[in-house]
């Protein structure tokens, strides 16, 4: 076995192993990670088997077999963004709605402290 192909399965698992560790101490929530999990897992399969990255790079027309890994990288890096934007999204309007409502009772409160003192 080639060193390259062990240091990358060597890599796949540490990144694997990394993300257990994240979720089990609750600086990931499981939800997020699954993705994660996806793409490690993308990454030790064709790790372990580098015919099946050569019949990938052969199917796409992609005469080297490590650009079809970095084409797999980039469509999951590009995933992962797009999971976030969507999760930054729902947040800023929740946040937005948050504050809205906040002002709201803010006002009430102080249309309440105003009647009491009349």
């Amino acid at each position: 076995m080639p060193f390259f192909q062990i240091l990358s399965i060597l890599g796949s698992i540490s990144i694997t192993l990394i993300l257990i560790e994240l979720v089990k101490s609750r600086r990931l929530k499981e939800s997020y990670s699954l993705l994660w999990f996806a793409i490690a897992f993308v990454f030790l399969v064709f790790s372990v088997w580098r015919d099946l990255l050569e019949l990938l790079a052969k199917a796409l027309g992609i005469g080297y077999a490590p650009a079809a890994l970095f084409l797999i990288l980039i469509i999951g890096l590009y995933l992962v963004s797009l999971h976030y934007s969507v999760v930054i999204s729902r947040l800023s309007e929740r946040t937005k709605n948050l504050n809205q409502e906040i002002g709201i009772l803010n006002l009430k409160i102080r249309k309440l402290e105003e009647e009491k003192k009349d």
